[in-house]
């Protein structure tokens, strides 16, 4: 509760206030004026409406909230927007936003919308920009976007200025605060530090909790197992949470729950947990704490989560599913995200094919936990494990790993597993994936399972370096031999790195290794 003349004004639960004194101020005098701000990149997913929640929250407090596109910025960040496109994505956002917004009652006409290059094109503003870079060092501008600009081996320039234009922003848009997710906090501080070294007023900053992603990670629009876009439909929505990590009585890392506490709970104040009654029927929580408890004691199950979830989402969803079920934004949603081109043998650009390219995004290969090891009833060679990759169910897996790998070595362990093989029976057992292990080059043979970073969870994705953002295939087609020509490649580094023609194996919290052979290969 703040302090305003003749009220009091909720704006709601926050991560973090940078400047609450300055805000207590302002509000004994008159409304907030306030922005947020979004990249015109990827196609906005379900977290978005963490931000759109919060910005309710703001009209319901009486503040004055402008929207900002940022066009300019989404090119600027290596280029996540190609400049052809910018113009289609920024209306795509546009008319989304707009449509999320009315989908959870916010009206639209006490919002003030524009674009970044509106004003950031202007004599003024750029020389606002000359002006900040010839004070602002090397080393704050990398710091400042480290959490935001997407980081590569030999960063762009363009990626230096976009903290800068951040910080501008809050200036040419007349606004006492910013508002963004606590992943800008950097940029954040570095407008407070910056801004008053060209005359212009320090601003207060408001941020957001970031929702994990279903795989346990930041929901981003660049992992597509790791977010719900709003235009999927309800087969994908099924089948992604169906996929999403949701370990019993495990609240760490849990995108299921973060989602439902972050972005179901403060939209509708409450979350029913749909069940048959054998199980012990419905029951609605009007706490999160108390959903939280009853999963961690695993008194809800993965699976009543995940499906209540479903519908809870569907809800959401169907109101902007039917205003982009019209041509006129089914063109714009094609134009602005362009399917890559697929081709037929001796053709290019053939629709309904499989991708030309074979390169190792089309691989789905997940952090697994071993649940269960057994010897296989019919081979004397062959463990058959139970394994968990973040899905409702452990997955059945049979690896010919007994002369290798003692069996109390595997249990309870974290391996790599490839999960879109063609399940195939081995000695009567169907096996639904392979469990990725560096083997030595001579004599005698020596086999050690792949080792993810430690602290990865069940269900995290698995990537090459430079091919974070491909979407795997659903399944691979034996004829096709994607793997086999990916796996020809795969080698143990010198440092014992997994990687793929030099470039690392990686999840977000490091390297994919081995033990010790290295040079090996792996399969």
């Amino acid at each position: 509760l703040l302090p305003s003349p003749a009220r009091s004004v909720r704006f709601g639960p926050s991560q973090e206030v940078l400047g609450e004194d300055k805000l207590l101020a302002i509000l004994k005098e008159r409304e907030l004026k306030i922005y947020w701000g979004t990249a015109t990149t990827g196609k906005p997913h379900v977290a978005y409406f963490v931000p759109m929640s919060k910005i309710a929250d703001f009209l319901k407090a009486g503040c004055e909230v402008t929207i900002r596109f940022a066009d300019l910025h989404a090119y600027l960040d290596n280029m996540k927007a190609p400049w052809e496109l910018l113009e289609l994505r920024t209306r795509y956002y546009e008319h989304v936003i707009k449509a999320m917004l009315e989908s959870i009652g916010v009206p639209l006409e006490k919002l003030k919308f524009v674009r970044g290059t509106d004003y950031q094109l202007s004599k003024e503003y750029t020389l606002d920009v000359y002006r900040l870079s010839s004070v602002v060092t090397q080393h704050d501008a990398k710091k400042a976007g480290a959490e935001v600009v997407k980081q590569v081996e030999h960063p762009l320039l363009s990626g230096l200025l976009y903290p800068g234009l951040q910080a501008l922003d809050e200036e040419y848009l007349k606004v006492d605060a910013q508002f963004g997710g606590v992943d800008q906090r950097k940029i954040f501080t570095f407008a407070e530090k910056y801004l008053p070294s060209l005359g212009y007023a320090k601003r207060v900053h408001l941020m957001n909790p970031m929702v994990p992603g279903l795989t346990g990670s930041k929901m981003s629009s660049s992992e597509e197992d790791s977010k719900i876009d709003l235009l999927d439909r309800k087969e994908d929505v099924k089948k992604k949470l169906k996929k999403a990590f949701c370990e019993p009585g495990n609240v760490e890392n849990n995108g299921v729950l973060s989602f439902i506490k972050h972005v179901l709970f403060p939209l509708k104040s409450e979350f029913v947990v749909l069940r048959e009654e054998k199980w012990g029927g419905n029951k609605t929580y009007t706490a999160y704490e108390a959903l939280e408890k009853d999963f961690a004691e695993q008194v809800v199950h993965p699976g009543d989560l995940k499906n209540s979830v479903e519908v809870a989402l569907n809800k959401l969803l169907d109101p902007i599913r039917e205003k982009f079920n019209c041509p006129e934004l089914k063109k714009l949603s094609s134009a602005a995200y362009p399917t890559p081109s697929k081709a037929k043998p001796g053709e290019k650009g053939t629709k309904n094919s499989e991708p030309e390219d074979v390169v190792p995004s089309r691989l789905d290969i997940r952090v697994g936990k071993v649940i269960s090891v057994e010897k296989h009833p019919d081979a004397d060679s062959l463990y058959v494990e139970k394994i968990d990759v973040g899905e409702a169910e452990p997955r059945t897996v049979v690896s010919g790993l007994v002369h290798f790998v003692p069996k109390e070595q595997l249990q309870d362990r974290l391996v790599v597993l490839l999960c879109n093989l063609k399940p195939q029976k081995m000695r009567g057992v169907e096996s639904q994936g392979m469990v990725l292990c560096a083997s030595s080059v001579g004599e005698p043979r020596q086999v050690e399972p792949l080792d993810p970073p430690a602290g990865c969870c069940a269900g995290e994705r698995v990537y090459v370096e430079g091919y974070e953002g491909g979407e795997p295939d659903e399944e691979l087609k034996p004829k096709k031999k994607v793997f086999e020509k990916l796996q020809a490649d795969f080698r143990v580094s010198e440092d014992c790195v997994a990687q793929w023609k030099q470039k690392n194996f990686l999840t977000k919290l490091g390297t994919v290794s081995c033990k010790s052979l290295k040079g090996g290969s792996i399969s």
